[in-house]
């Protein structure tokens, strides 16, 4: 494990971090009520800007923690971005559907 130290935490844990950008870490599942946990490191927690709430992602056998995003970021750009283009090129012209094509009567 070049580039790796280790950390110490409470009794019973263990801490594994890479100086790097890209981490990987040990961590052991620790008893909070009924269910099971992971503590973070606080130095993970603050390199990561980790607030409440956290989004949680499960893909191919794999737990991904990351920050929240708030709700409509990039709208403000994205909508100043529309606004720069010309009126005629904002909206695309309407696809001929099913329904135009064999049921709609004028």
């Amino acid at each position: 494990m070049s580039g790796k130290k280790a950390i110490a935490g409470a009794v019973g844990c263990e801490y594994v971090v890479i100086t790097t950008r890209e981490a990987e870490m040990i961590a052991r599942l620790v008893r909070i009520g009924n269910s099971r946990g992971i503590r973070l490191p606080k130095a993970v927690i603050d390199e990561l800007g980790l607030e409440d709430p956290v989004e949680m992602e499960l893909r191919a056998g794999e737990l991904v923690i990351r920050k929240q995003e708030k709700p409509r970021s990039g709208w403000e750009q994205a909508a100043k971005s529309l606004a720069a283009r010309p009126a005629e090129s904002r909206l695309e012209e309407p696809e001929e559907t099913r329904f135009d094509r064999e049921e709609w009567q004028w």
